[in-house]
């Protein structure tokens, strides 16, 4: 099977697939409803949670065990929709694809929750800031300042770069939907259960892996996107959005997280992360970024990167679709 076949549908090109999805969340972001993907899988994943461990399977066969009813769960729902609006006309199965991928990529979100902060801070309303900055953030931010709402929302926004856009993005250009599809399954397990502690240790192992393995090539693409973006763009720092991101990536847990997080701070000449604390522990504290620049962090960083993170989506699609017509 030919690249571009892995993503052809019953109805369309596979590019207009991926650029309407694309155009799709740039217009109207994250879809709000009931019946949302990403609500489905974390439901039913908490469902069998609890019937594995009433069952005893808490364990690492127990994890495995959940990665593998969930994604055969999803995936067959997937298959037997997909097959009945077929049958009904192709562009219904089209549609279907279209609306699943609109949903599960997540720029125009990441954007609009950046900007939110991005508003608190420039009016120096620090308990609005320390409010939307928790909304993108899983760690403490009662004792942020409005700087470090800021670099907060930056961590977040260059991290979630690779998470929410570049992984979705990547998958669903190797194997359509399908493929997007189990690459939420793992990062919702992740999300979920993939924690190191007494409950989730060895039950969260194959979530927390299984992420690792599939995040691993995008976030080194993210890294990419975003050194090239800064060279084209006014404003930024090429080189060190390049030497920064190699150098430092590393000082991020998890192999993935570092790169789109170092990038961005060599990218903006400013310092990231430092002290980061979570249930009121010190879970990091290390500096990403040239010694010698702020940590300072100003509210205008954000739209800065917001804007630097849309041409970087934009330079991976063009990628995207040069690779589909070499292959096709």
């Amino acid at each position: 099977m030919g690249f571009a076949e892995l993503t052809l549908t019953s109805w369309g090109s596979p590019l207009l697939l991926i650029w309407s999805i694309f155009l799709l969340d740039l217009w109207f972001g994250d879809p709000v409803y009931r019946f949302h993907p990403i609500r489905l899988i974390g439901s039913l994943l908490s469902y069998l949670e609890k019937w594995l461990y009433a069952r005893g399977w808490n364990g690492y066969l127990g994890g495995i065990l959940l990665g593998l009813l969930l994604l055969g769960i999803v995936l067959g729902c997937y298959f037997i929709l997909q097959e009945f609006l077929n049958d009904l006309h192709p562009i219904f199965g089209w549609g279907i694809d279209l609306f699943i991928g609109y949903s599960l990529l997540a720029l125009r979100d990441l954007e609009i929750h950046g900007l939110r902060v991005w508003q608190a801070t420039t009016d120096s309303n620090l308990m609005k800031a320390r409010e939307e900055a928790a909304q993108l953030v899983g760690r403490d931010v009662e004792e942020l300042d409005l700087t470090g709402c800021n670099r907060a929302t930056l961590e977040s926004l260059s991290e979630n770069l690779s998470d929410g856009v570049a992984s979705p993005l990547f998958w669903l250009t190797l194997g359509g939907i399908p493929s997007m599809l189990a690459f939420k399954v793992i990062s919702t397990m992740d999300s979920m259960v993939g924690y190191r502690n007494d409950r989730y240790l060895c039950f969260g192992w194959f979530g927390a892996r299984a992420d690792d393995l599939m995040n691993w090539m995008p976030a080194r693409l993210t890294w990419v996107i975003l050194s090239i973006s800064a060279w084209i763009l006014p404003g930024y720092d090429a080189r060190m959005a390049w030497l920064i991101g190699l150098s430092q990536n590393q000082y991020m847990p998890g192999p993935n997280a570092g790169w789109g997080q170092a990038a961005s701070a060599g990218a903006l000449r400013v310092r990231l992360v430092g002290e980061k604390w979570k249930n009121g522990r010190l879970q990091h504290n290390v500096w990403l970024g040239y010694p010698d620049d702020s940590a300072e962090v100003g509210a205008d960083s954000i739209p800065k990167l917001i804007r630097l993170n849309r041409y970087a989506t934009l330079l991976l699609l063009i990628i995207i679709s040069l690779l589909i017509a070499i292959f096709n």
